[in-house]
Protein backbone atom coordinates (compact mmCIF):
# COMPACT_ATOMS: atom_id res chain seq x y z
CA UNK A 1 0.00 0.00 0.00
CA UNK A 2 1.23 3.48 -0.87
CA UNK A 3 2.67 5.45 2.07
CA UNK A 4 2.20 8.91 0.55
CA UNK A 5 -1.17 10.68 0.31
CA UNK A 6 -2.87 9.36 -2.81
CA UNK A 7 -3.44 11.27 -6.00
CA UNK A 8 -7.01 11.31 -7.30
CA UNK A 9 -8.13 11.35 -10.92
CA UNK A 10 -11.92 11.25 -11.39
CA UNK A 11 -12.99 10.74 -15.00
CA UNK A 12 -16.60 11.85 -15.42
CA UNK A 13 -18.27 10.93 -18.71
CA UNK A 14 -21.27 12.97 -19.86
CA UNK A 15 -24.50 11.02 -20.55
CA UNK A 16 -22.76 7.63 -20.65
CA UNK A 17 -25.16 4.77 -19.97
CA UNK A 18 -24.64 1.90 -17.56
CA UNK A 19 -24.83 -0.57 -20.44
CA UNK A 20 -22.35 1.23 -22.67
CA UNK A 21 -19.20 -0.47 -21.33
CA UNK A 22 -18.28 -4.10 -21.49
CA UNK A 23 -17.69 -4.82 -17.81
CA UNK A 24 -21.26 -3.67 -17.05
CA UNK A 25 -22.79 -5.89 -19.73
CA UNK A 26 -22.33 -3.86 -22.90
CA UNK A 27 -21.91 -6.08 -25.94
CA UNK A 28 -21.61 -3.64 -28.87
CA UNK A 29 -19.23 -0.86 -27.87
CA UNK A 30 -15.67 -2.09 -27.28
CA UNK A 31 -14.11 -0.87 -24.02
CA UNK A 32 -11.10 -3.11 -23.31
CA UNK A 33 -9.27 -0.54 -21.19
CA UNK A 34 -12.24 0.18 -18.94
CA UNK A 35 -12.85 -3.56 -18.70
CA UNK A 36 -9.21 -4.04 -17.70
CA UNK A 37 -9.52 -1.22 -15.19
CA UNK A 38 -12.46 -3.07 -13.62
CA UNK A 39 -10.51 -6.35 -13.65
CA UNK A 40 -7.67 -4.61 -11.81
CA UNK A 41 -9.88 -2.69 -9.39
CA UNK A 42 -13.32 -2.43 -7.83
CA UNK A 43 -16.55 -2.13 -9.83
CA UNK A 44 -19.79 -0.93 -8.25
CA UNK A 45 -22.98 -2.36 -9.72
CA UNK A 46 -25.43 -0.26 -7.70
CA UNK A 47 -23.89 3.19 -8.01
CA UNK A 48 -26.20 6.17 -8.49
CA UNK A 49 -25.71 9.65 -9.84
CA UNK A 50 -27.26 12.12 -7.41
CA UNK A 51 -29.51 13.51 -10.14
CA UNK A 52 -30.79 12.42 -13.54
CA UNK A 53 -29.50 15.52 -15.36
CA UNK A 54 -26.21 17.37 -15.49
CA UNK A 55 -26.04 20.43 -13.24
CA UNK A 56 -27.52 18.91 -10.06
CA UNK A 57 -25.53 15.70 -10.49
CA UNK A 58 -22.26 17.64 -10.73
CA UNK A 59 -23.20 19.78 -7.75
CA UNK A 60 -23.80 16.61 -5.76
CA UNK A 61 -20.54 14.99 -6.83
CA UNK A 62 -18.41 17.97 -5.86
CA UNK A 63 -20.16 18.90 -2.59
CA UNK A 64 -21.23 15.50 -1.21
CA UNK A 65 -24.68 17.06 -0.77
CA UNK A 66 -27.89 16.78 -2.75
CA UNK A 67 -28.24 19.73 -5.12
CA UNK A 68 -31.50 20.71 -3.44
CA UNK A 69 -29.32 22.07 -0.61
CA UNK A 70 -27.55 24.50 -2.96
CA UNK A 71 -30.53 25.63 -5.03
CA UNK A 72 -29.41 23.75 -8.14
CA UNK A 73 -31.85 20.85 -8.14
CA UNK A 74 -34.19 22.28 -10.79
CA UNK A 75 -33.23 21.47 -14.39
CA UNK A 76 -29.82 22.61 -15.72
CA UNK A 77 -28.09 25.96 -16.05
CA UNK A 78 -28.66 27.59 -19.44
CA UNK A 79 -26.38 30.09 -21.22
CA UNK A 80 -28.58 33.06 -20.28
CA UNK A 81 -28.77 32.06 -16.61
CA UNK A 82 -26.98 33.92 -13.85
CA UNK A 83 -27.44 31.20 -11.22
CA UNK A 84 -24.66 28.98 -9.94
CA UNK A 85 -23.22 26.96 -7.08
CA UNK A 86 -23.14 29.12 -3.93
CA UNK A 87 -19.60 30.09 -2.98
CA UNK A 88 -20.42 28.93 0.55
CA UNK A 89 -20.37 25.31 -0.63
CA UNK A 90 -17.19 23.36 0.11
CA UNK A 91 -16.28 21.27 -2.91
CA UNK A 92 -13.61 18.57 -3.18
CA UNK A 93 -10.57 20.75 -4.05
CA UNK A 94 -11.37 23.27 -1.33
CA UNK A 95 -11.86 20.45 1.19
CA UNK A 96 -8.54 18.86 0.21
CA UNK A 97 -6.86 22.22 0.83
CA UNK A 98 -3.36 23.39 0.07
CA UNK A 99 -1.91 19.92 0.52
CA UNK A 100 -3.28 19.04 -2.93
CA UNK A 101 -2.82 20.61 -6.33
CA UNK A 102 -6.17 20.55 -8.10
CA UNK A 103 -7.54 20.93 -11.60
CA UNK A 104 -10.89 20.87 -13.34
CA UNK A 105 -10.35 19.76 -16.89
CA UNK A 106 -13.49 19.72 -19.03
CA UNK A 107 -17.04 20.82 -18.38
CA UNK A 108 -18.07 22.97 -15.38
CA UNK A 109 -21.82 23.72 -15.75
CA UNK A 110 -22.23 25.10 -12.24
CA UNK A 111 -22.34 28.79 -13.16
CA UNK A 112 -20.63 30.89 -15.81
CA UNK A 113 -21.02 34.47 -14.55
CA UNK A 114 -19.56 36.03 -11.42
CA UNK A 115 -19.50 35.11 -8.60
CA UNK A 116 -19.96 31.54 -9.86
CA UNK A 117 -17.19 31.84 -12.44
CA UNK A 118 -14.46 30.83 -12.94
CA UNK A 119 -14.28 27.39 -11.29
CA UNK A 120 -11.01 28.42 -9.65
CA UNK A 121 -13.13 30.60 -7.33
CA UNK A 122 -14.12 27.33 -5.59
CA UNK A 123 -10.62 26.04 -4.91
CA UNK A 124 -9.39 24.58 -8.19
CA UNK A 125 -5.83 25.69 -8.94
CA UNK A 126 -6.28 25.18 -12.67
CA UNK A 127 -9.17 25.15 -15.13
CA UNK A 128 -9.13 24.05 -18.74
CA UNK A 129 -12.48 23.54 -20.34
CA UNK A 130 -16.00 24.71 -21.07
CA UNK A 131 -18.49 26.72 -19.03
CA UNK A 132 -21.40 24.36 -19.77
CA UNK A 133 -22.57 21.66 -22.20
CA UNK A 134 -21.06 21.75 -25.66
CA UNK A 135 -24.48 21.89 -27.32
CA UNK A 136 -24.97 25.39 -25.86
CA UNK A 137 -23.97 28.75 -27.29
CA UNK A 138 -22.03 30.98 -27.04
CA UNK A 139 -19.24 28.49 -26.42
CA UNK A 140 -15.53 29.04 -25.96
CA UNK A 141 -12.71 27.01 -24.44
CA UNK A 142 -11.11 28.60 -21.38
CA UNK A 143 -7.82 27.96 -19.61
CA UNK A 144 -5.87 29.44 -16.75
CA UNK A 145 -4.64 29.32 -13.19
CA UNK A 146 -6.22 31.11 -10.25
CA UNK A 147 -8.41 34.04 -11.27
CA UNK A 148 -6.60 34.43 -14.61
CA UNK A 149 -8.90 32.24 -16.70
CA UNK A 150 -9.17 33.42 -20.30
CA UNK A 151 -10.51 32.25 -23.65
CA UNK A 152 -8.01 29.97 -25.35
CA UNK A 153 -10.23 28.90 -28.27
CA UNK A 154 -13.11 31.04 -29.48
CA UNK A 155 -14.17 28.29 -31.90
CA UNK A 156 -14.11 24.93 -30.20
CA UNK A 157 -12.73 21.87 -32.00
CA UNK A 158 -15.46 19.45 -30.93
CA UNK A 159 -13.82 16.39 -32.46
CA UNK A 160 -10.68 16.75 -30.35
CA UNK A 161 -12.17 17.75 -27.00
CA UNK A 162 -11.71 14.33 -25.42
CA UNK A 163 -8.13 14.13 -26.70
CA UNK A 164 -7.35 17.62 -25.41
CA UNK A 165 -8.87 16.95 -21.99
CA UNK A 166 -6.81 13.80 -21.47
CA UNK A 167 -3.63 15.50 -22.72
CA UNK A 168 -4.20 18.35 -20.27
CA UNK A 169 -4.77 15.83 -17.47
CA UNK A 170 -1.50 14.06 -18.20
CA UNK A 171 0.35 17.37 -18.34
CA UNK A 172 -1.13 18.34 -14.97
CA UNK A 173 -0.09 14.98 -13.49
CA UNK A 174 3.42 15.41 -14.87
CA UNK A 175 3.70 18.93 -13.43
CA UNK A 176 2.58 17.74 -9.99
CA UNK A 177 4.12 14.27 -9.88
CA UNK A 178 6.07 15.11 -6.73
CA UNK A 179 3.05 16.22 -4.67
CA UNK A 180 -0.51 14.94 -4.16
CA UNK A 181 -2.97 16.11 -6.78
CA UNK A 182 -6.68 15.93 -7.60
CA UNK A 183 -8.00 16.17 -11.15
CA UNK A 184 -11.65 16.09 -12.17
CA UNK A 185 -11.71 15.18 -15.85
CA UNK A 186 -15.24 16.20 -16.83
CA UNK A 187 -15.61 14.96 -20.39
CA UNK A 188 -18.16 16.21 -22.89
CA UNK A 189 -18.55 12.80 -24.53
CA UNK A 190 -20.81 11.05 -25.28
CA UNK A 191 -23.21 14.01 -24.90
CA UNK A 192 -24.45 15.31 -28.25
CA UNK A 193 -23.22 16.67 -30.62
CA UNK A 194 -21.25 13.54 -31.48
CA UNK A 195 -18.03 14.38 -33.33
CA UNK A 196 -15.67 11.41 -33.62
CA UNK A 197 -11.99 12.31 -33.50
CA UNK A 198 -10.38 11.66 -36.92
CA UNK A 199 -7.13 10.86 -35.09
CA UNK A 200 -8.72 8.01 -33.14
CA UNK A 201 -11.31 6.39 -35.40
CA UNK A 202 -12.01 2.82 -34.32
CA UNK A 203 -14.71 1.70 -36.75
CA UNK A 204 -17.13 1.15 -33.89
CA UNK A 205 -20.16 -1.00 -34.72
CA UNK A 206 -22.20 1.45 -32.60
CA UNK A 207 -21.73 4.34 -35.02
CA UNK A 208 -20.72 7.85 -33.94
CA UNK A 209 -21.83 7.25 -30.35
CA UNK A 210 -19.68 4.14 -30.20
CA UNK A 211 -16.74 6.01 -31.74
CA UNK A 212 -16.70 8.67 -29.02
CA UNK A 213 -17.07 6.09 -26.24
CA UNK A 214 -14.30 3.95 -27.70
CA UNK A 215 -12.13 7.09 -27.90
CA UNK A 216 -12.73 7.63 -24.17
CA UNK A 217 -11.64 4.04 -23.61
CA UNK A 218 -8.47 4.51 -25.68
CA UNK A 219 -7.56 7.56 -23.64
CA UNK A 220 -8.21 5.78 -20.35
CA UNK A 221 -5.70 3.18 -21.49
CA UNK A 222 -3.17 5.88 -22.37
CA UNK A 223 -3.71 7.55 -19.00
CA UNK A 224 -3.10 4.35 -17.06
CA UNK A 225 -0.01 3.56 -19.10
CA UNK A 226 1.42 7.05 -18.59
CA UNK A 227 0.80 6.93 -14.83
CA UNK A 228 2.72 3.66 -14.71
CA UNK A 229 5.56 5.12 -16.76
CA UNK A 230 5.76 8.11 -14.38
CA UNK A 231 5.91 5.78 -11.38
CA UNK A 232 2.54 7.06 -10.13
CA UNK A 233 0.37 4.00 -10.74
CA UNK A 234 0.30 2.80 -7.13
CA UNK A 235 0.01 6.35 -5.78
CA UNK A 236 -3.04 7.29 -7.86
CA UNK A 237 -6.66 6.35 -7.37
CA UNK A 238 -8.36 6.52 -10.78
CA UNK A 239 -12.16 6.59 -10.81
CA UNK A 240 -14.40 6.33 -13.85
CA UNK A 241 -18.11 7.19 -13.77
CA UNK A 242 -20.86 9.18 -15.53
CA UNK A 243 -22.97 12.18 -14.55
CA UNK A 244 -26.30 10.48 -15.39
CA UNK A 245 -27.80 7.92 -17.73
CA UNK A 246 -27.86 8.06 -21.54
CA UNK A 247 -29.88 10.59 -23.53
CA UNK A 248 -30.83 10.08 -27.21
CA UNK A 249 -28.44 7.19 -27.77
CA UNK A 250 -26.62 4.83 -25.48
CA UNK A 251 -27.67 1.92 -23.31
CA UNK A 252 -29.10 2.04 -19.81
CA UNK A 253 -28.47 -1.70 -19.62
CA UNK A 254 -31.25 -3.66 -17.88
CA UNK A 255 -32.64 -0.52 -16.24
CA UNK A 256 -35.81 1.42 -17.03
CA UNK A 257 -35.86 4.80 -18.84
CA UNK A 258 -33.03 7.27 -19.49
CA UNK A 259 -31.55 10.64 -18.60
CA UNK A 260 -34.16 12.95 -17.09
CA UNK A 261 -36.56 10.04 -16.67
CA UNK A 262 -38.05 10.90 -13.28
CA UNK A 263 -37.43 8.16 -10.69
CA UNK A 264 -36.41 5.22 -12.87
CA UNK A 265 -32.94 3.70 -12.57
CA UNK A 266 -31.98 4.20 -16.22
CA UNK A 267 -31.47 7.90 -15.55
CA UNK A 268 -29.52 7.42 -12.31
CA UNK A 269 -27.64 4.11 -12.34
CA UNK A 270 -24.19 4.73 -13.82
CA UNK A 271 -20.86 2.94 -14.16
CA UNK A 272 -18.36 3.31 -11.33
CA UNK A 273 -14.89 1.78 -11.43
CA UNK A 274 -12.08 2.52 -8.97
CA UNK A 275 -8.48 1.36 -9.46
CA UNK A 276 -5.36 1.82 -7.36
CA UNK A 277 -2.99 -1.16 -7.48
CA UNK A 278 -1.60 -2.05 -4.09
CA UNK A 279 -4.38 -0.23 -2.24
CA UNK A 280 -7.58 -1.56 -3.78
CA UNK A 281 -8.10 -5.26 -4.49
CA UNK A 282 -8.39 -6.47 -8.07
CA UNK A 283 -11.42 -7.98 -9.78
CA UNK A 284 -13.97 -7.07 -7.12
CA UNK A 285 -17.59 -6.31 -7.95
CA UNK A 286 -19.78 -4.93 -5.16
CA UNK A 287 -23.52 -4.30 -5.03
CA UNK A 288 -23.13 -1.92 -2.07
CA UNK A 289 -25.53 1.02 -2.39
CA UNK A 290 -23.48 4.05 -3.34
CA UNK A 291 -23.70 7.44 -4.97
CA UNK A 292 -21.57 10.19 -6.45
CA UNK A 293 -22.34 12.05 -3.22
CA UNK A 294 -19.84 9.65 -1.66
CA UNK A 295 -16.84 10.95 -3.58
CA UNK A 296 -16.07 13.92 -1.33
CA UNK A 297 -16.11 12.00 1.98
CA UNK A 298 -14.28 9.04 0.43
CA UNK A 299 -11.46 11.06 -1.10
CA UNK A 300 -11.04 13.08 2.08
CA UNK A 301 -10.85 9.90 4.17
CA UNK A 302 -8.28 8.36 1.85
CA UNK A 303 -6.25 11.59 2.03
CA UNK A 304 -6.43 11.58 5.83
CA UNK A 305 -8.34 14.88 5.89
CA UNK A 306 -11.40 15.46 8.06
CA UNK A 307 -14.71 16.13 6.33
CA UNK A 308 -16.31 19.56 6.83
CA UNK A 309 -17.94 19.60 10.28
CA UNK A 310 -20.08 22.68 9.82
CA UNK A 311 -22.64 21.14 7.43
CA UNK A 312 -24.55 17.93 6.86
CA UNK A 313 -23.23 15.68 4.12
CA UNK A 314 -25.50 13.30 2.26
CA UNK A 315 -22.58 11.20 1.06
CA UNK A 316 -20.59 8.65 3.06
CA UNK A 317 -17.07 7.19 3.05
CA UNK A 318 -16.75 4.15 0.75
CA UNK A 319 -13.15 3.33 1.67
CA UNK A 320 -14.01 0.17 3.64
CA UNK A 321 -16.35 -0.98 0.86
CA UNK A 322 -13.52 -0.73 -1.65
CA UNK A 323 -10.64 -2.02 0.45
CA UNK A 324 -12.32 -4.59 2.71
CA UNK A 325 -15.57 -5.55 0.99
CA UNK A 326 -17.57 -3.91 3.76
CA UNK A 327 -21.31 -3.33 3.52
CA UNK A 328 -22.64 -0.05 2.22
CA UNK A 329 -22.65 2.83 4.69
CA UNK A 330 -26.08 3.73 3.27
CA UNK A 331 -29.35 2.36 4.55
CA UNK A 332 -31.05 4.02 1.57
CA UNK A 333 -30.53 6.27 -1.44
CA UNK A 334 -33.01 9.07 -2.15
CA UNK A 335 -33.62 9.90 -5.81
CA UNK A 336 -34.81 13.36 -6.81
CA UNK A 337 -36.47 14.55 -9.98
CA UNK A 338 -35.83 18.27 -9.94
CA UNK A 339 -36.83 19.32 -6.40
CA UNK A 340 -39.21 16.39 -5.86
CA UNK A 341 -38.39 13.27 -3.88
CA UNK A 342 -39.15 10.77 -6.62
CA UNK A 343 -38.00 7.41 -5.21
CA UNK A 344 -36.16 5.68 -2.39
CA UNK A 345 -33.87 2.71 -2.92
CA UNK A 346 -32.73 0.29 -0.21
CA UNK A 347 -30.59 -2.81 -0.65
CA UNK A 348 -33.54 -4.92 -1.79
CA UNK A 349 -36.41 -2.56 -2.44
CA UNK A 350 -37.18 0.48 -4.51
CA UNK A 351 -40.32 2.59 -4.16
CA UNK A 352 -41.20 4.93 -7.01
CA UNK A 353 -43.33 7.93 -6.08
CA UNK A 354 -43.18 10.02 -9.23
CA UNK A 355 -43.08 9.50 -13.00
CA UNK A 356 -43.91 11.10 -16.35
CA UNK A 357 -46.64 10.43 -18.88
CA UNK A 358 -46.67 12.52 -22.05
CA UNK A 359 -46.32 16.09 -20.76
CA UNK A 360 -47.47 15.26 -17.23
CA UNK A 361 -45.28 14.98 -14.14
CA UNK A 362 -47.32 12.57 -12.05
CA UNK A 363 -47.17 11.96 -8.29
CA UNK A 364 -47.94 8.28 -7.73
CA UNK A 365 -49.08 8.41 -4.10
CA UNK A 366 -52.29 6.51 -4.91
CA UNK A 367 -50.58 3.87 -6.98
CA UNK A 368 -48.00 1.92 -4.96
CA UNK A 369 -44.96 1.02 -7.03
CA UNK A 370 -42.71 -1.24 -4.98
CA UNK A 371 -40.02 -3.17 -6.85
CA UNK A 372 -37.87 -6.04 -5.65
CA UNK A 373 -34.54 -5.01 -7.15
CA UNK A 374 -32.98 -8.38 -6.35
CA UNK A 375 -35.14 -10.08 -8.99
CA UNK A 376 -36.54 -7.17 -11.02
CA UNK A 377 -33.86 -4.52 -11.61
CA UNK A 378 -35.82 -3.29 -14.61
CA UNK A 379 -38.65 -2.09 -12.31
CA UNK A 380 -41.32 -3.83 -14.35
CA UNK A 381 -43.65 -5.37 -11.75
CA UNK A 382 -44.87 -3.79 -8.54
CA UNK A 383 -44.99 -6.26 -5.65
CA UNK A 384 -46.59 -3.89 -3.13
CA UNK A 385 -49.56 -6.22 -2.67
CA UNK A 386 -47.25 -9.19 -2.05
CA UNK A 387 -45.10 -7.38 0.51
CA UNK A 388 -47.32 -4.95 2.42
CA UNK A 389 -44.88 -4.52 5.30
CA UNK A 390 -42.04 -3.60 2.94
CA UNK A 391 -44.37 -1.25 1.05
CA UNK A 392 -45.40 0.46 4.28
CA UNK A 393 -41.78 0.87 5.31
CA UNK A 394 -40.87 2.40 1.95
CA UNK A 395 -43.85 4.75 2.02
CA UNK A 396 -42.67 5.91 5.43
CA UNK A 397 -39.19 6.47 4.01
CA UNK A 398 -40.62 8.58 1.18
CA UNK A 399 -42.58 10.63 3.71
CA UNK A 400 -39.51 11.14 5.90
CA UNK A 401 -37.41 12.21 2.91
CA UNK A 402 -40.07 14.70 1.86
CA UNK A 403 -40.32 16.05 5.39
CA UNK A 404 -36.55 16.59 5.42
CA UNK A 405 -35.91 17.94 1.94
CA UNK A 406 -39.11 19.71 0.86
CA UNK A 407 -38.55 22.63 3.26
CA UNK A 408 -34.99 22.97 1.94
CA UNK A 409 -36.32 23.03 -1.61
CA UNK A 410 -38.86 25.72 -0.75
CA UNK A 411 -35.99 27.96 0.33
CA UNK A 412 -34.79 27.88 -3.29
CA UNK A 413 -37.79 28.47 -5.59
CA UNK A 414 -37.22 26.72 -8.93
CA UNK A 415 -35.65 29.16 -11.33
CA UNK A 416 -37.12 29.56 -14.78
CA UNK A 417 -34.38 29.77 -17.37
CA UNK A 418 -34.51 33.07 -19.26
CA UNK A 419 -34.77 33.18 -23.02
CA UNK A 420 -31.56 31.75 -24.39
CA UNK A 421 -29.72 31.93 -27.66
CA UNK A 422 -28.47 28.38 -27.13
CA UNK A 423 -28.76 26.01 -30.03
CA UNK A 424 -26.97 23.03 -31.47
CA UNK A 425 -23.66 23.83 -33.16
CA UNK A 426 -23.12 22.72 -36.69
Amino acid sequence: MSKRPPNFIVILADDLGYGDIGCDGGAIIRTPNLDRMAAEGVRFTDFYASANVCTPSRAGLLTGRYAIRSGLAHEVIQPADTTGLPLSEIIIPRALGDAYASALIGKWHLGHVAPHWPPTAYGFDRFYGLPYSHDMRPLSLYAGDGAAVEVTEAKVDFARLTQNFFEQTLAFAEQNRDRPFFALVALTAPHVPLRPNPDDLTGSPAGAYGEVVEEIDLNVGRLLARLKAMGLEEDTLVIFTSDNGPWFEGSSGPFRDRKGGSAWDGGFRVPFIARQPGTLPAGVATDALSSNLDLLPTLLAMAGIAAPADRELDGADLTAVMTEGAASPHDQIVLFDNTHVAAVRTARWKYVARSYYRTMDIPLDRYPLLFDMSIDPGETYSVAALHPEAAADMVARIAAARAKYDPIGRAFPPHVAPASAADHPD
